[in-house]
């Protein structure tokens, strides 16, 4: 019998790509509402109390009241894809490959991790987790990413002002990513995080410096690879590289993925080296993990529906 799922939020660029990844699978009833259905707080309560899962593609406020319309009783299980619950209590933090796919599986309310944070704690989590990098170091991370990342209005900007090339934003150093990316990466302190955006649709990269010969208690960069490699030796969508690439690209007209590639470079002496992951912002840095969520939750075939 194929499980309920309704997605609230449905009509913006994260929820669009996860109905079109489930329209065409059997295991998945979609409950879907009218435009005057979706406006009505009672009918939205009556589809979140009904299905089996609920995804939450909305913004942060009106995430947490799509969760308070769920009854106590309810056994509607959530995965949200906003910012709202990444550190809130009672909530798994939806990346199974560092909080383990049971975990995923086993719960009832699921917080997508934010797609910076996504390409920023695969590099530094399972390092500082192993010792290979202090908890106490005041990082920093570069990262450039797809206009599709800020919703319907960047993504209108971008499509009618062509003379967009590069746009700096978070200049006021309070970007809603930090106390997720300190918290599940156990540091001491938030990093200095510099995001930007490019007229690509999608795409991401996200690059952590380290000056290795500075740091107190840093391990050698090829250290840092080969804990990467083993951490990650059975996690199907990443992929630890070991060559040396001339260049990496973002293109403009790049197919959805799921795929999450990473990389540890450094100079001859291994002084200085640069972490640097690429990723799908709207696939393994929003819809996609989303899908990895509900497969894990539904029984399902983890890689079901993603695009590899």
């Amino acid at each position: 019998m194929a499980q309920t799922v309704f997605i609230d939020g449905a009509v913006g660029t994260t929820g669009l790509e996860i109905l079109e990844r489930l329209e065409g699978r059997p295991e998945f009833d979609l409950v879907r509402l009218s435009d005057a259905e979706r406006k009505d707080a009672e009918c939205r309560k009556t589809a979140l109390n009904y299905a089996d899962f609920a995804i939450l593609c909305l913004p942060d406020d009106a995430a947490r009241e799509a969760v308070a319309l769920i009854d106590d009783s309810s056994d509607t299980r959530i995965i949200d894809a906003s910012t709202a619950h990444r550190n809130a209590p009672g909530w798994i933090y939806g990346f199974p490959e560092l909080v383990g796919p049971k975990a995923v599986a086993g719960a009832k309310r699921v917080a997508n991790p934010g797609c910076y944070p996504t390409g920023f704690l695969a590099l530094i989590a399972p390092l500082v987790r192993a010792d290979l990098l202090p908890r106490d170091w005041p990082y920093s991370v570069h990262a450039v990413s797809g206009y599709s990342g800020g919703g319907k209005a960047m993504v209108e900007r971008f499509e009618q002002d062509g003379d967009i090339a590069f746009r700096a934003y978070g200049l006021s150093l309070e970007h809603k990513h930090l106390a997720e990316m300190q918290r599940q990466a156990g540091l001491t302190y938030p990093p200095v995080f510099s995001p930007a955006v490019v007229p690509a649709f999608r795409g991401m990269l996200v690059e952590i410096p380290l000056p290795i010969g500075a740091m107190r208690s840093a391990a050698n960069p090829e250290d840092l690879r080969s804990e990467l490699a083993r951490y990650y030796v059975n996690a199907e969508l990443v992929t630890v590289h070991e060559d040396v690439p001339e260049e990496l690209l973002l293109r403009s007209d790049a197919p959805a993925s799921d795929r999450l590639d990473l990389w540890v470079l450094s100079d001859a002496a291994g002084n200085a080296s640069r972490l640097l992951a690429r990723l799908d912002n709207l696939g393994k840095g929003a819809s996609g993990a989303a899908i990895q969520s509900l497969n894990l939750m539904a029984g399902c075939p983890e890689l079901a529906g993603l695009k590899l």
